[in-house]
């Protein structure tokens, strides 16, 4: 297969790993950066010379060799920016969430191939060779009967991410995992429950979903995590199937550096050394390679999969609200 020739629009925390891995990986050639920021342009353009920048995306669409593109910039633009690409007969890779409401992300549905093969939604978790196994086991061993997953997150995300819930912010990796687990069913029932902050807002999200085949999932989501346990607090998963169960536990990774203070390096598993980047974001970038090739679909990353994640987050929080 002939490398992909692929360009990125934004270059903030996760648009750099994008561009920095996009670098290394046989499958891609990087030949497109769109940075609207000078200062983040002078320093993309030191750790990636060579590679032409553009602070426009009409420019580097009407003027770069770019077949597909990576879109990583704030919510707020990637429905535009998907609109633009896929008008110009490119592929494009989103980050999660497609856009801020499922009306605004349904824009983009006439543009969107079959089998969602020029567009896919960013989610590395799916890409993680542990969960892939454990979809594989579950196949293989005849299903799930439950499902329970964990994931918490740092007292401050709050603030970091202005006050936005644990619903949204953190529950919504699982939900895309569970969506797989469940082999692309739409649950018959579903519940949340938000636990108020002080201060307003929450910090607490649990949901419950259920199947018509008897499986149930159990999601809890927090912004508990006191700074002594890491940047990306832990997550933890474990499935039930009849007579055998397994637990993944992924975050953070087993590589642990004490200096002064405890710091796991590889909470995501990603190596965006452009030299020989690895890890969960490699394989997705792979993966989108392939998905614009016509060599696979993205399974579980497709278009109306980030689209019916969006309608399960408004209904778990309408039941909330209930």
């Amino acid at each position: 297969m002939r490398p992909v020739r692929i360009g990125v629009v934004g270059v903030g925390r996760f648009g750099r790993l994008h561009a920095r891995t996009l670098a290394g990986i046989a499958e891609a050639e990087l030949v497109a950066l769109v940075v609207r920021d000078p200062s983040q342009r002078a320093a993309i353009g030191h750790e990636l010379p060579g590679v032409p920048i553009w602070g426009d995306l009409s420019a580097a669409l009407a003027q770069s060799a770019a077949e597909a593109w990576v879109v990583a910039t704030q919510t707020a633009s990637h429905v535009d920016l998907a609109e633009q690409i896929l008008r110009a007969g490119a592929a494009v890779l989103v980050e999660k969430p497609l856009g801020l409401t499922v009306a605004e992300a349904q824009r983009l549905a006439p543009l969107v191939a079959p089998d969602s093969r020029n567009f896919m939604v960013g989610h590395i978790l799916l890409f993680a060779p542990e969960f892939r196994r454990l979809a594989r086991e579950a196949q293989q061993r005849g299903g799930l009967a439950y499902v329970s997953a964990e994931r918490h997150r740092p007292i401050g995300v709050y603030e970091l991410f202005h006050g936005e819930s644990p619903l949204r912010l953190v529950m919504v990796h699982d939900l895309y995992l569970a969506l797989v687990l469940a082999g692309g069913a739409e649950p018959t029932r579903m519940q949340a429950s938000l636990h108020p902050r002080p201060g307003g807002g929450c910090d607490l999200a649990l949901a419950r979903l259920e199947w018509a085949d008897g499986l149930w999932v159990a999601l809890s989501a927090s912004y508990f995590t006191p700074p002594g346990m890491g940047s990306d607090g832990f997550d933890r998963l474990e499935a039930y199937g009849r007579g055998w169960v397994a637990r993944m536990e992924i975050n953070p990774q087993p590589l642990t550096i004490w200096a002064e203070r405890a710091e796991w390096p590889l909470a995501l598993a990603i190596d965006d050394d452009p030299a020989a980047p690895s890890g969960w974001l490699a394989e997705e970038l792979r993966c989108f390679c392939r998905v614009v090739r016509g060599a696979e679909p993205p399974l579980g990353a497709r278009y109306e999969d980030g689209l019916r994640i969006m309608e399960w987050l408004d209904r778990l929080e309408q039941s909330a609200e209930s």
